[in-house]
């Protein structure tokens, strides 16, 4: 069974707090965005598994650690998505990236998939799927579905807000996806937007409001 991770790391509280402000311009929102793309970043691979090699140092031989297992791979679902890759890369610069685009259908407000480019060995990777906003969870259960249904087999979900009825989705729809949330919100409002959530993180983040 999926487990939720909500951090509560105080560098990643601070910046979501001017993440969520109205006042917050595009350009400090997307630096913001960025930086909190590596702290989580850094939290989410925490488990990540080492294997010894042997090396040399100025000094003499010495054993050490070197990271072990499936390679990554990082998905964003566009657009949003990507404003939180170059912060992970940052700190994993050997992932490759894939990129899921999704709309909803206006009438029966479902995602429709517009845009799939993944890694061609796809089975050979751990992927974090990322986006800003869980909110009715629509969208992460798309994306999932369609990295699984490609050949992806160890998947995991990131984003920075989430509503609890995103998670509740997500984890119905998937429960073998671990889910990484910045922070957990009350819940959506009749409009489907987080509360009190940060507005739509995709204009904010390329100044299309």
């Amino acid at each position: 069974m999926g487990k939720v991770f909500v951090f509560d790391h105080p560098l990643i509280q601070h910046k979501l707090t001017y993440i969520r402000d109205k006042k917050t311009g595009t350009k400090e929102f997307r630096e913001l965005v960025d930086e909190v793309g590596s702290l989580m970043a850094f939290e989410i691979t925490r488990e990540l598994p080492l294997e010894e090699v042997e090396i040399e140092t100025p000094v003499q031989k010495a054993t050490s650690k070197v990271l072990a297992g499936k390679k990554l791979g990082l998905v964003p679902i566009l657009r949003a998505g990507i404003g939180m890759v170059d912060g992970m890369l940052k700190l994993i610069p050997a992932a490759k990236v894939g990129h899921i685009g999704l709309y909803r259908d206006p009438k029966t407000l479902q995602p429709v998939e517009y845009y799939v480019k993944l890694p061609s060995d796809i089975e050979e990777r751990d992927f974090i799927v990322v986006d800003p906003m869980l909110a009715t969870g629509g969208s992460a259960v798309a994306a999932i579905n369609s990295l699984k249904t490609r050949g992806a087999t160890s998947i995991r979900f990131m984003c920075l807000i989430a509503a609890p009825e995103g998670v509740d989705a997500l984890k119905e729809a998937h429960p073998d996806v671990d889910i990484y949330i910045a922070a957990l919100d009350e819940k959506l409002n009749e409009k489907g937007y987080i509360v009190p959530g940060l507005g739509d993180a995709g204009d904010r983040l390329f100044g299309t409001m």
